[in-house]
């Protein structure tokens, strides 16, 4: 019985990868009874008779797993963000940066499309830049034009499974195709009208770029807190992660309670009143979605 990892899932095959090559296998029959569906990212063991007749056997316990992608065993989420067409998002970065802190993804913040900022908007995002490097994250600013920013980008890809993700239209497939142009990957221009771009990936698939694997992902605009709390919530902000011992209550949500250590913290200036709205508006989703169930 041999092991590897799945790369690619398509049309009911799962294309398993080890030193011997890539193998193309279909899925146990007794997965559907056991509620086990494989996924790109996952360690499974498999036979394979040849290189395009073999079944997976097991799936091997996961470190984590996202739903949307659908993908296991991720080490880093590159999260791609457009400066421009689309215009950049704080709303919808922070939801990505708590769905991957609350898989314990680490991640890295690429900000593309850096070549179609005016003097104003460059501003504006070196604000931005500046914020989420004061709360620890990674940020990288490219341009698919320049070649030293892409530059940049390769060392945090070497020898790591990494997720691009970002919605559609930020050029995640150009991004990959600047640090490895014989992948041509398809891409599509944004539409003037809906201010977002067409999908153009249309599976998951790890690719091996710089000695790791990436994931090109296909794009979408929103997530759901399926599965978290509130009390969860405040652990994938590090700024209130780090002050949640300084307030009053234990367990404080940092909304209604009294001597709240965050709150006192957007009062005097030092976290974000941006991103603390953001935490009121994914907590009220949160509760919402609670109720629905």
């Amino acid at each position: 019985m041999a092991e590897g990892r799945i790369v690619k899932a398509l049309s009911g095959f799962y294309y398993v990868e080890n030193e011997d090559g890539i193998f193309q296998c279909r899925g146990r029959g007794n997965f559907r009874k056991r509620k086990i569906t494989p996924l790109v990212g996952d360690r499974v063991a498999f036979e394979a008779a040849n290189k395009t007749d073999g079944y997976v056997l097991d799936v091997y316990e996961r470190e984590n797993q996202l739903v949307r992608p659908p993908i296991a065993n991720v080490e880093q989420a590159v999260l791609v963000f457009s400066t421009q067409e689309p215009d950049f998002s704080p709303l919808l970065l922070d939801k990505f940066l708590v769905h991957v802190e609350a898989n314990e993804i680490e991640p890295v913040i690429c900000l593309s499309k850096i070549d179609l900022l005016n003097e104003q908007k460059e501003e504006a995002m070196n604000e931005a830049e500046a914020l989420y490097q004061s709360l620890g994250y990674t940020v990288i600013s490219t341009s698919i034009f320049v070649d030293e920013t892409i530059k940049m980008l390769r060392p945090y890809l070497s020898g790591r499974v990494s997720v691009f993700a970002g919605q559609s239209g930020v050029g995640k497939s150009s991004l990959l195709n600047a640090l490895k142009p014989e992948l041509n990957l398809a891409t599509n221009q944004i539409s003037k009208s809906l201010g977002r771009g067409k999908h153009t990936t249309r599976h998951v698939e790890l690719i091996p770029v710089d000695g790791g694997y990436v994931a090109d992902t296909p794009g979408f605009s929103s997530l759901d807190f399926e599965g978290m709390d509130v009390e969860g919530l405040t652990y994938c902000f590090p700024e209130m992660r780090k002050r949640m011992n300084d307030c009053k209550f234990r367990g404080c949500t940092h909304i209604n309670e009294p001597k709240c250590a965050v709150k006192e913290a957007v009062e005097a200036g030092t976290v974000a009143k941006g991103r603390y709205n953001h935490y009121l508006q994914f907590a009220e989703e949160i509760k919402n979605q609670k109720r629905r169930y």
